[in-house]
């Protein structure tokens, strides 16, 4: 599979993020719509940007008993989205029952990913925070290796991460690393940041990008930067 820049289409309305889009002329990048959008504009907005030729990965992380999250992606996997997640830390009974749920009639299905730990989330707020005293590396690796063996075909992690997630879980096993700023950017809320470059070099399969692109004075030119820095 081949690797591709997601960009975060974070908005609070359908009308801005299709004006968003509109911007991309003779393109259809690959979009992540995530918890802000999707609550905002509901299923609709999946069905129209679907619609229009792009690719989505809709990131709305649940996290629930197994048989709710089974269900909930059974109605999921109706919005003919290319991939979607849950957070890892609900177990391997869990993800389980969400890859049975999104699994169509026809075996057809979405790639699922497991979130491992945040970017927003460091070493000291994780112990902090959440009580896990392990170093946050083996804590994502261990999630990692949890989702492989639940059957997920990967899972979103810092691109610090990635090439030991790739060393644990093979190559095939895909890698979606948001916490991506270039050099010269604004790193924001997120504390285990990488540039498209670096991204590329350590082995990310995909790269989610934000704000560097959707703030950019030119969206269009920012996300061919990123483009060029990732996939080339």
């Amino acid at each position: 599979m081949g690797k591709d820049v997601i960009i975060a289409c974070d908005f609070d309305s359908k009308e801005k993020t299709l004006a968003f889009l509109d911007k991309f002329t003779g393109r259809k990048p690959y979009v992540k719509i995530g918890m802000e959008l999707f609550y905002a504009a509901g299923p609709e907005i999946v069905r129209e940007i679907k619609a229009r030729g792009h690719q989505i990965f809709l990131d709305l992380k649940l996290h629930d008993i197994p048989n709710t999250v089974k269900k909930a992606m059974a109605v999921l996997s109706g919005l003919d989205v290319d991939m979607c997640n849950l957070h890892a830390s609900g177990t391997v009974p869990m993800m389980k029952a969400a890859l049975e749920g999104l699994t169509r009639p026809d075996g057809t299905r979405p790639l699922l990913i497991a979130v491992t730990q945040l970017t927003s989330t460091d070493q000291e707020t994780m112990e902090r925070d959440l009580l896990i005293k392990e170093p946050i590396d083996r804590v994502v690796m261990h999630y990692a290796e949890n989702a492989k063996q639940a059957g997920l075909d990967g899972v979103v992690c810092s691109p610090l991460e990635a090439e030991k997630v790739h060393s644990v879980c093979g190559k095939e096993f895909l890698t979606v690393t948001p916490g991506v700023r270039f050099a010269d950017g604004d790193v924001g809320d997120q504390k285990r940041v990488m540039t498209p470059a670096e991204a590329n070099r350590i082995g990310s399969d995909y790269i989610v990008v934000g704000r560097p692109i959707t703030t950019a004075a030119d969206p269009v030119e920012a996300y061919e930067r990123c483009v060029r820095d990732f996939v080339s």
